[in-house]
């Protein structure tokens, strides 16, 4: 296993379209969403052992969460678990970890991913990660990871890329393209040249710091200003303090999207962002009426159809006469909403807020 690889697992989000389940306190990434019996960060990181030595796994989280990493991950050390005091998008997490291994290993060549994705086919990822932990660490690029798109999805970013190649699988990167309309989405489809943008990044540290120099300088000097105290007692401290000078940017918008030297790699390995209601729906396993319910244990369910339920396992659930609905309860909350609306459940989060305070959040 190669030393100079690492990996930093990015799970500081709050998951708040998985309300009521995911919490601000207890967020998806740390729910055994899909019933496997492991975490979704369990299983991130489990996939990482496959690519790299594990005390090159780093893990970037609001310092709130810190206790439960332990307690779901406890090989990691306290060096490894790189705490943000505030929620700053991506950009600057992806800058704390990648300039924090540089100042071990100048010559590391770094994946990022997402603590709350799915992954199907493990031994297809590990194939395109190590495919680009190589190419990165003979080319000074940014790589990326998009997946051969099976349907004209609204919900995820999207890449287009060029017949422009680097060691023969890696194409050159034309455009990135944020969430769009159905329409113009069917139009990538039919191009054949676009790509879901998976949020997987590899690169060296090098190519990473480099990148921030010039299309983040800002945010370049503060991590850099960091050097002398990274893997010190006065590390924590300085990073708080860096945070607050910190702009809210995403690591695509403030580098991705204006870099030159941006290459994806046409990837299937059974992907899923996990983002909603429905993408559980989907890979959940289903009844003959296309019902799926985890646990199953107490729901009975008469003329009903199409339905996404999650319960607590020690509830008695009964249902009749409902089709395409979600059902979720956790936490003292019930939600009850159709499946087509389930977009709104973020502002339904915002509006109990509101109404409410934190209590429910």
């Amino acid at each position: 296993m190669n030393k100079n690889y690492y990996a930093i697992i990015m799970a500081g989000g709050i998951g708040s379209r998985f309300w009521p389940i995911s919490r601000t306190s207890h967020p998806k990434q740390f729910i055994d969403i899909l019933g496997t019996g492991k975490t979704l960060i369990q299983n991130t990181y489990d996939r990482f052992l496959k690519i790299c030595p594990p005390e090159n796994i780093y893990v970037v989280t609001n310092e709130s969460y810190t206790d439960i990493i332990k307690a779901q991950l406890p090989a990691m050390t306290d060096g490894q678990i790189l705490t943000e005091p505030v929620m700053r998008n991506t950009a600057p997490c992806v800058a704390y970890g990648c300039f924090k291994i540089e100042s071990i290993n100048p010559d590391a060549v770094i994946v990022v991913a997402p603590s709350d994705h799915l992954i199907l086919n493990e031994d297809r990822f590990v194939d395109a990660i190590n495919k680009s932990l190589e190419t990165a660490q003979k080319n000074e690029c940014l790589v990326t990871l998009g997946i051969m798109p099976s349907r004209p999805d609204t919900g995820y970013g999207y890449i287009q890329y060029t017949d422009q190649v680097l060691d023969g699988e890696f194409h050159k990167v034309k455009t990135f393209t944020e969430k769009p309309t159905l329409e113009i989405a069917k139009t990538f489809i039919q191009s054949g040249d676009f790509l879901w943008n998976a949020g997987i990044f590899v690169w060296s540290a090098k190519a990473i710091i480099g990148a921030y120099d010039k299309h983040l300088p800002d945010m370049f000097e503060i991590f850099a200003e960091a050097r002398s105290v990274y893997n010190s007692e006065n590390e924590k401290s300085h990073v708080n303090a860096a945070y607050q000078r910190c702009t809210n940017i995403s690591i695509d918008y403030g580098i991705m999207e204006k870099a030159e030297n941006v290459y994806v790699l046409p990837s299937e390995f059974g992907w899923s962002d996990l983002g909603t209601w429905a993408s559980i729906y989907q890979l959940a396993e289903k009844d003959y009426v296309g019902n799926a319910v985890i646990p199953s244990e107490k729901v009975i369910m008469y003329d009903s159809s199409n339905c996404m339920v999650n319960v607590p396992d020690e509830k008695l659930v009964v249902l009749q006469g409902l089709h395409d609905f979600i059902v979720v309860e956790s936490n003292n909350t019930l939600l009850i909403c159709p499946r087509d609306q389930e977009q709104n459940v973020k502002q339904v989060v915002a509006d109990v807020k509101q109404k409410f305070g934190v209590k429910y959040i």
